[in-house]
């Protein structure tokens, strides 16, 4: 099985530390933070990774290599500009291959077991189950679009009176979920995973352990307060 770890951002709520270091290579516990992402997918067993990048990409190259002293291989896909995820996804469609693929966003920090999602990658069946999200209760600050999870494990759009999750960033896709996206153009994730939602595609679960978004200096130290007590 593949991943991607999306790292193609320009990070601009951390500026000036953006300004010229990439932010997925933000150190938090004395690594970068896409560095614990890769680490956490070679135990797993995930070692062909592909890494999407536009901002200061030759950076992220220069900082990885070919990911062999990782004990993993990754091919990089340059964007030039940002696609935006679902875009990015997309044009590094080639790259991923026809099986169902992980997705990570490199600038986030959590424990969520990447065994989970592989076993959830290998219940999609690119009709019925196109993607598998790794959802987390609503945190205290901006995430985006508020999803709720259904009792029989689909993931829908919050409405009122339902429980609201944040999408972690984390997640398994089939490749017919971007079958109609056009690769090489930007578009962002979110209309397409409503889409997919309201055609009942969409599976989830729900993270209980670390998950911090790294948008700002602030959870940038939080991070690595957190990962500084990590060992691996």
């Amino acid at each position: 099985m593949k991943a991607m770890i999306l790292a193609a951002g320009r990070g601009e709520r951390m500026r000036p530390l953006t300004d010229h270091t990439p932010k997925p290579l933000l150190v938090a516990g004395g690594k970068p933070l896409i560095q614990w992402h890769i680490e956490r997918l070679v135990r797993a067993g995930v070692t062909e990774l592909v890494i999407n990048h536009a901002w200061l990409g030759e950076r992220i190259e220069e900082a990885l290599g070919d990911g062999s002293r990782f004990g993993a291989s990754i091919a990089y896909s340059p964007e030039g500009q940002a696609l935006e995820t679902a875009g990015g996804i997309a044009t590094a469609l080639p790259l991923l291959g026809d099986a169902p693929f992980l997705v990570l966003n490199g600038d986030v920090l959590a424990d969520f077991p990447v065994e989970r999602l592989i076993e959830a990658a290998a219940r999609l069946d690119g009709d019925a189950a196109q993607a598998h999200l790794a959802l987390t209760p609503k945190a205290g600050y901006p995430t985006g679009r508020d999803l709720t999870l259904r009792a029989d494990g689909r993931v829908a759009a919050c409405g009122d009176g339902d429980t609201p999750y944040t999408f972690c960033g984390l997640a398994a896709y089939h490749p017919a979920f971007f079958r109609e996206v056009k690769p090489g153009a930007a578009s962002p994730l979110l209309p397409w995973l409503l889409a997919a939602m309201e055609q009942g595609r969409v599976r989830g679960e729900v993270q209980q352990g670390v998950w911090l978004d790294v948008g700002t200096p602030e959870r940038l130290a939080e991070a690595d307060r957190i990962a500084s007590g990590w060992t691996a």
